[in-house]
């Protein structure tokens, strides 16, 4: 059984993220980047299922810019297989919208053939949670959502998935693209041994003409703002006073 994981590069989420001054978007001048969270969990399951014997080869893909050979390198540190890397935009600051990387992701399944698609639920960048559904509709195949644990059986795949409730247990047939959630797993860290050999593992380059795709931005982002401040607290000196103050902001 082979294995697809889509891997996005974004900001390292314990970096405090700036907005440029005149609000077209983020700052990302010598901001660290890495793997996004979700992503790094679903290639941990991948390689944990290639362990156990259940996979025979992990493949993990990245669409955007060149820099993201660093982190498909990341990836390849930590078990992967081989990787792709899609050269979909010049511009660090051109972030390719859900869909196009769907429509990209479906060439890259229709060539490689893959049994299971692992794809992190969502991006911590843009929280758009939509490329694993439409990656799924486009290429007609069963999905499971917000998975937090994943078994194969045969044939399907069993995935114990999060809602609102609780949790979900779904089986539902492969191939299949699964999102993966927190409580899955937790992430290695790469061995210094691994990041060596990671060097010389294939990471092949295309671009989305490869695979018939035109990328162009549907969206536009009109302003960027950090969130508003939180309001200063003050203190009471009883519980009647407490009370009074929350009775006056309507809280009570």
């Amino acid at each position: 059984m082979k294995v697809l994981v889509p891997v996005k590069r974004v900001i390292d989420y314990n970096v405090k993220v700036r907005v440029k001054a005149d609000g077209t978007g983020v700052d990302l001048a010598n901001v660290k980047m890495s793997m996004n969270p979700f992503d790094e969990i679903s290639v941990e399951q991948a390689i944990r299922m290639k362990e156990a014997g259940q996979v025979e080869e992990v493949v993990v893909v990245s669409i955007g810019v060149k820099q993201a050979q660093e982190t498909l390198r990341t990836a390849l540190a930590m078990g992967a297989d081989r990787a792709i890397l899609i050269v979909a935009a010049d511009d660090v600051h051109n972030d390719i919208e859900p869909l196009t990387v769907a429509k990209i992701l479906k060439g890259v399944v229709e060539e490689e053939k893959p049994d299971l698609v692992l794809c992190g639920k969502q991006a911590i960048d843009n929280d758009m949670n939509a490329t694993g559904q439409m990656l799924s509709a486009l290429l007609g195949w069963s999905q499971a959502t917000f998975a937090s644990k994943v078994d194969i059986d045969g044939d399907s795949a069993v995935v114990t998935r999060e809602v609102d409730g609780g949790l979900q247990t779904i089986k539902v047939s492969m191939p299949t693209v699964v999102t993966v959630d927190l409580r899955l797993n937790e992430p290695r860290y790469a061995s210094l041994p691994n990041i060596m050999k990671a060097k010389k593992k294939p990471l092949d380059e295309k671009t989305p003409a490869d695979y018939g795709v035109e990328v162009s931005n549907r969206l536009e982002i009109i302003k960027t703002a950090e969130p508003a401040e939180r309001a200063a607290g003050i203190k009471v000196e009883s519980v009647d006073e407490l009370v009074a103050k929350l009775k006056e902001a309507g809280a009570v």
